[in-house]
């Protein structure tokens, strides 16, 4: 799979059965080359390019639950993964 396809699929956390978003970046580790965390626009972002307060979702590879056609699905707590810069 290729990140702009990975960019192309829904986020959703199944702790709260709510949508996220779409991923917008990914974070990976230059030693091994391996994806280490997806970045999805957090609350109140918009198309991640028009932010209010900037947040962001960082969501670590292992929180990742399945990868299907069209969606993501993550478990995850909302409140740990947000990152205000």
């Amino acid at each position: 799979m290729r990140i702009c396809e990975l960019k192309q699929k829904e986020v959703i956390n199944i702790c709260t059965c709510r949508t996220l978003g779409c991923p917008v970046d990914v974070e990976f580790d230059c030693e091994s080359g391996c994806i280490t965390a997806i970045v999805v626009p957090g609350p109140g972002s918009f198309c991640f390019c028009f932010w209010g307060p900037a947040s962001e979702y960082v969501i670590p590879w292992n929180c990742i639950r399945q990868i299907g056609d069209d969606i993501i699905l993550v478990e995850i707590d909302e409140k740990h993964c947000c990152k205000k810069d």
